[in-house]
C-alpha cells in the first residue's frame, strides 16, 4: 500500500513536470534579467564611490560574490539582497520596481512650485524645489529668491550633516557663518559645511537669485 502510494505520488510529481502548466525555466530566468538587479546594486555602489571590498564589509558578502552579482553571474537570495538594500538604506522593492532605473530627467519651469518660506503678510524669500528631479534623498537642489535684507527676511538653513553649494544667479548674496561673512556677486560660487550656523540674505533694495544646492553626508 505504501510502495503504491510513493508510485503515486512520483507518477503525479513527473505529471506536473511535464504539465503545460508548468512555469518554463528560461522565462525565469529572463523574468530576472529584466529586472536588472545587479545593475540597480552597482548603480547604488558607484554613486556612492564605494568599492566592491567595502560593500562587502558593510553586508558581510565577500567582494567576489558582490562582483558576481553585479554581472548577473549569480542570483541574490532574499536574505543577501536585504542586506544590500539596509546597506543603501533602500527596502527590497527597489530591485524589483516594474519601471527601469532613470539616468536622465528633465524638469520644465512650469513644473516648478514655488514655496513662500517666511510666515509674514510680505514675503521675502522664495524657493522653487527641485527635490522631485533628483530621487536619491541625498542632493537637495532648490532655486532661491530673495527680496529683502532685514534680519527678519534672512535665510536661515538647517544644520546638517553634509555639505552646501550656493551659486549666484543674480544680485548679490550676503553670506554670513560663524563670525565671517562674504559678499557674493552673479556668477560667484560658495561652499560651506552643512554643520556650520549660517545665514544669506541680500543688500537692501538689491533681490537676489541663486542656486543652492545641499549634499547629505553618507549613512
Amino acid at each position: 500500500m505504501i510502495s503504491e502510494e510513493i508510485e503515486a505520488t512520483e507518477s503525479e510529481a513527473k505529471l506536473s513536470l511535464s504539465s503545460p502548466d508548468t512555469v518554463d525555466a528560461e522565462q525565469v530566468e529572463l523574468s530576472i534579467q529584466a529586472k536588472q538587479i545587479g545593475d540597480r546594486i552597482r548603480r547604488l555602489r558607484t554613486r556612492r564611490s564605494m568599492g566592491l571590498v567595502e560593500l562587502g564589509t558593510r553586508t558581510g558578502l565577500s567582494a567576489s560574490f558582490l562582483s558576481q552579482l553585479e554581472t548577473g553571474r549569480v542570483i541574490p537570495t532574499v536574505r543577501n539582497l536585504a542586506r544590500i538594500a539596509l546597506t543603501f538604506h533602500k527596502d527590497l522593492a527597489y530591485f524589483f520596481r516594474d519601471d527601469q532605473p532613470l539616468t536622465f530627467r528633465t524638469m520644465r519651469r512650469g513644473e516648478r512650485v514655488r514655496i513662500h518660506r517666511n510666515s509674514d503678510a510680505a514675503p521675502s524669500f522664495f524657493s522653487e524645489s527641485m527635490h522631485s528631479l533628483i530621487t536619491d534623498g541625498q542632493l537637495v537642489p532648490c532655486i532661491a529668491e530673495f527680496e529683502k535684507s532685514d534680519a527678519d527676511a534672512a535665510f536661515k538653513p538647517k544644520i546638517f550633516d553634509g555639505v552646501e553649494f550656493i551659486f549666484v544667479m543674480e544680485g548679490m548674496l550676503i553670506l554670513s557663518s560663524e563670525g565671517e561673512v562674504s559678499s557674493l556677486g552673479a556668477g560667484d560660487i560658495a561652499w560651506v559645511d552643512g554643520t556650520r550656523k549660517r545665514t544669506y540674505c541680500c543688500p537692501s533694495g538689491k533681490p537676489a537669485k541663486a542656486m543652492i544646492i545641499t549634499r547629505h553626508a553618507h549613512s
